[in-house]
């Protein structure tokens, strides 16, 4: 499968990525206590979502990631939208991006097109209670195949260019994802986990291994780590050098907290105050996908533009 990120790898070195969209939306007043978080603002708001997805191409981002992480078939029947309604905001997530893309190609004039990547967040996103850093659903992987494959296959018929499989906590979902995922052939995926420490992804289970268990899917073209402290991406990601000929992708929070029941980030006191300041180190290590997660912003991503790798 042609690989999507190499006229960037090509142009710089690595793709850059964008920031957090959630926590950016929260920062611009919008109120995401929500159980459908950042997908709450489809309806309230679509314009503020265009608004940070160009405000982060403005800024240098190569890819941006569409409001659907907690976009969910389940998701929105809690809330009482009908099964049409919640394919037309997934589908209106890809669109908010497409036309944020557009308008920055028209001010910009990139060398390479931004990339649209199709969020595709972990069955406890649409739990709502943190069982994203967890893991422990359980659930069986057939349960899980089954939670993925509609909305997948949603999102892959909006035309986006990628789906980004993000904050994957347990080995049992990789290997859900996966499985559904090679049922589609004509469009490439990145894969990220979120992983508790050095080794581990948030289930306990080595790092390692889940790269290992989907080392065999040609159209997962990418695989790394997202919404995990900066603390532990170094580490991360020369075990995922040495576990995949994959792309390595990094996207951490700020390394923050993250509290489910008050729904906010509670600071540590190693907390990285700016990422970016270690994104040479795993560009060095061999990361090629670099931004950032919950609580960064275009900021953070303009600075990604002046590492002299």
């Amino acid at each position: 499968m042609a690989n999507i990120f190499e006229p960037f790898i090509q142009d710089k070195g690595f793709v850059i990525l964008d920031g957090a969209l959630a926590t950016e939306l929260e920062a611009r007043g919008a109120n995401l206590n929500h159980s459908l978080w950042s997908a709450k603002l489809l309806t309230e708001n679509p314009a503020l979502i265009k608004q940070v997805h160009l405000d982060y191409l403005l800024a240098g981002a190569d890819v941006i990631t569409t409001a659907s992480y907690q976009a969910s078939f389940d998701g929105f029947e809690k809330n009482g939208y009908t099964t049409q309604q919640a394919i037309g905001l997934m589908r209106l997530s890809v669109q908010l991006a497409f036309e944020a893309r557009e308008e920055a190609v028209k001010l910009l004039s990139p060398k390479n097109k931004p990339v649209v990547a199709a969020s595709v967040g972990p069955y406890g996103a649409a739990l709502a209670d943190g069982s994203e850093y967890v893991g422990n659903y359980g659930v069986s992987i057939e349960f899980l195949k089954n939670f993925h494959r509609e909305r997948m296959k949603v999102l892959i018929e909006t035309g986006a260019d990628v789906l980004a499989f993000e904050t994957i906590p347990c080995l049992d979902e990789a290997i859900a994802l996966k499985e559904v995922f090679a049922e589609f052939n004509n469009l490439p995926a990145w894969i990220s986990f979120s992983c508790k420490n050095e080794t581990q992804i948030s289930s306990g289970e080595l790092f390692s291994e889940a790269i290992k268990a989907i080392n065999d899917a040609d159209n997962i073209i990418a695989v790394g780590v997202n919404c995990t402290s900066p603390e532990f991406i170094e580490s991360l990601v020369n075990i995922g050098s040495k576990s995949t000929d994959k792309l390595i992708i990094v996207y951490p929070n700020k390394g923050e907290v993250y509290d489910p029941e008050s729904k906010i980030w509670l600071p540590k006191n190693n907390n990285h105050k700016h990422f970016v300041d270690d994104a040479k180190k795993w560009y060095q290590c061999g990361a090629k996908l670099i931004g950032g997660c919950c609580r960064t912003n275009p900021e953070d991503i303009k600075q990604l533009n002046h590492l002299h790798l």
